[in-house]
């Protein structure tokens, strides 16, 4: 990652702020507007400043009182401005006018686009430091339909200035991107960091729409923000596009649900669907406010060195076939996850986990960085509002089946569980099927992959026909047939 440069120098091949914004400019094809609101107008300056902007500035606006806002863009159903729907409304509206006021007979090689964004910077008490919209709907033929390329960012930079100029660089490596990288969707998300430092922004969600985005997997751009260190967590829902967690999660009670899911299997379901009822019975919790995270963490998905991404999109194609909210984070500890739900909810929130999975937390190995040590992320885990909701585990040797009442966690940690454990912050999940415990997907996987037969009982209704159909996991019906 080059730093932050200045005049027109490059630096490991990577173009300046001033040099992108010249090359869009002197691109006699490339013509549209600028709308910012929030922060001044940060992008267009770096294209007035470049040269030759009179080609490329349709229009520069800054709508920033909110009663002019509203009488340009219309009224928001929620009252909000810094909102993706907001930030649409301005795209479309900029988009229809250009289109409306040009005449295709006089520019008909022209092509449009507007570009926004609206955001909200460090507010005066430095309490929050703020966070955005910003997107661009451009085409790349003038007989095409518009693509869009929409993404948040939260600001990390603790000066209303320095996040202007930070919003501005963002700007320009966008509509850059969007006209020279459009073909390499991967390395226009690594882009967007050009002349940046990760330490001055998170962008945490990130959405490819239109014609020649068609073959984007918007999952695979979720997991690439996480992997690239842009963000600590994303998310995506059953329709595969991906959603702003601290959206999802503003003021809800959480269910959490941490596995492989490689693949889903009807264990996972079944303390899905049981721990589910056992939270929305709380009196501290309401249905209509629950949201169910199915997370897979960064170190599970490289648990075998390089992320396979083919692996991912398996994995997350049943998930969303399922009609489950998808969470890929870099919290391999659970009382990072924890913390990173309470930055946006007070209300209780529910962990769902075998019992392996559970003793593994009482490790004292995991928080070795910790100046508190084990103690400290207990601290932060527990004294929350949480509920650990405990899935059995029988034991392969002895048949024995594991509960919160007779698992084995170390002798210097047996007072610890049992303060939490009798405290009520534990409790078993009892009403489980005991004929699917012997479950796992790792044996389901071997089998997929050998060719085994029998492993289709031990998957969710449908999910065996998707593997098979859309060739998941590795499967190969040729396989199975020579087998037989």
């Amino acid at each position: 990652m080059a730093l932050k440069l200045k005049g027109d120098i490059e630096i490991n091949d990577i173009p300046t702020s001033k040099a992108k914004a010249l090359k869009v400019n002197l691109n006699k094809y490339i013509y549209g507007t600028f709308a910012e609101i929030g922060a001044g107008q940060e992008t267009v300056r770096h294209f007035f400043r470049a040269g030759g902007a009179s080609g490329t500035i349709a229009k520069a606006m800054s709508a920033y009182d909110k009663d002019f806002s509203n009488a340009v863009y219309g009224v928001e159903d929620d009252g909000r401005y810094v909102t993706e729907d907001r930030l649409k409304r301005m795209l479309t509206y900029e988009i229809e006018l250009t289109e409306d006021r040009l005449s295709r007979k006089k520019h008909p090689n022209k092509m449009f686009f507007s570009y926004a964004n609206t955001v909200t910077t460090i507010d005066f008490a430095r309490k929050f430091k703020g966070h955005g919209w910003v997107g661009i709907k451009f085409q790349l033929d003038p007989l095409e339909d518009y693509n869009e390329i929409i993404l948040h960012l939260r600001f990390k930079e603790t000066d209303a200035k320095l996040q202007q100029e930070t919003l501005g660089i963002l700007g320009v490596n966008l509509i850059y991107g969007a006209y020279y990288l459009n073909d390499k969707p991967k390395e226009l998300l690594k882009s967007l960091y050009d002349n940046l430092h990760k330490v001055q922004l998170e962008i945490d969600m990130i959405n490819f729409s239109g014609p020649r985005f068609s073959y984007v997997d918007n999952r695979l751009m979720s997991l690439l923000l996480v992997r690239n260190g842009m963000t600590n967590a994303v998310m995506f829902g059953p329709d595969g596009n991906n959603l702003l967690p601290a959206q999802q999660l503003y003021k809800a009670n959480i269910l959490a649900l941490r596995g492989s899911f490689r693949p889903v299997t009807k264990v996972n379901m079944n303390m899905y669907k049981l721990a589910e009822e056992m939270f929305i019975n709380e009196n501290k919790v309401s249905k209509k406010n629950t949201k169910i995270i199915f997370e897979i963490t960064l170190t599970n998905l490289s648990a075998e060195g390089e992320i396979d991404e083919r692996d991912f999109l398996d994995r997350a194609e049943l998930l969303c076939s399922l009609g489950q909210h998808v969470m890929i984070t870099n919290y391999q500890e659970y009382y990072k996850l924890v913390e990173y739900f309470s930055e946006f909810t007070k209300a209780r929130i529910g962990l769902a986990m075998g019992v392996y999975s559970f003793v593994q937390i009482f490790d004292e190995k995991y928080y070795r960085n910790l100046s508190g040590g084990i103690l400290e992320a207990f601290g932060k885990l527990f004294f929350k509002d949480l509920k650990v909701y405990l899935y059995p585990l029988k034991d392969q040797r002895t048949g024995e089946i594991k509960t919160s009442e007779n698992l084995k966690v170390h002798p210097r940690m047996k007072e610890l569980y049992k303060f939490f454990k009798y405290n009520g912050k534990v409790v078993d999940i009892k009403d489980y099927d005991p004929e699917i415990l012997e479950i796992f997907s790792r044996t389901v996987l071997d089998m997929i992959a050998n060719g085994k037969n029998g492993w289709e009982e031990m998957l969710p209704i449908g999910i065996a026909e998707i593997i098979k159909d859309q060739r998941l996991f590795g499967y190969s019906r040729r396989k199975f047939e020579q087998l037989k």
